[in-house]
């Protein structure tokens, strides 16, 4: 399973946006991006002072790879995704951001049960979460609606699910596509999100026409 395993805080000094991939330390002064608020590199602090104007395909390229670091997707697969998109009915931006958000290790985060989508897809390939009632340890498996998330039962007795994750989880507002129960630490998919329901930052269009070129 290929994954990024280089610094990630460099990927939203690249972006120029916080991505929210580390968790909690994003919201705290601890961040590199309230520290360092300008491209990792060499001639990073040099971009703050006048950059040049960026080419259409600057800017389509810069969509994609935010929505990649956003999600923790790699080339290949987020290729793939897309491909699957043009298969579907309907906008292929939208059938493309609808894809990843039904990741599971996604569903894991948007429902508080993971502080971000990187610790999200730790625990679920460590076997911790069900889908349906069955251990499953494959992060991106994509749900549909009528699916239901939780936690095993052995897993609940681990002490990151009884202390920190309660405390993460009440602070959090899962979306309205997600049915959560805090009692039972379980998630239920109602239906796929709409556009309004995902992240505004990324521009699907700009995506598109970076893989129609």
């Amino acid at each position: 399973m290929a994954k990024y395993l280089g610094p990630v805080c460099k990927l939203c000094r690249r972006e120029g946006e916080k991505l929210f991939l580390k968790g909690e330390k994003c919201f705290t002064s601890q961040c590199p991006m309230e520290r360092h608020p300008y491209p990792p590199g060499e001639h990073g602090r040099m971009a703050r002072f006048g950059r040049r104007r960026e080419s259409d395909y600057a800017k389509q390229l810069r969509a994609k790879q935010r929505a990649r670091r956003i999600y923790g997707v790699l080339e290949r697969q987020f290729r793939r995704y897309y491909k699957a998109a043009l298969q579907r009915r309907g906008m292929t931006g939208l059938n493309l951001l609808q894809i990843l958000e039904s990741r599971l290790d996604n569903v894991v985060y948007r429902l508080g049960f993971a502080r971000s989508r990187a610790e999200a897809r730790l625990l679920v390939t460590h076997g911790h979460f069900t889908v349906n009632g069955r251990r499953v340890d494959v992060p991106s498996m994509l749900l549909r609606p009528g699916d239901v998330v939780g936690i095993r039962p052995e897993s609940r007795r681990r002490s990151y699910f009884k202390n920190t994750l309660p405390e993460w989880a009440e602070k959090q507002t899962p979306p309205a596509w997600l049915n959560r129960d805090l009692n039972d630490f379980t998630g239920r998919v109602e239906r796929m999100p709409e556009r309004g329901e995902i992240d505004s930052n990324i521009n699907e269009q700009l995506i598109v026409e970076y893989y129609s070129r």
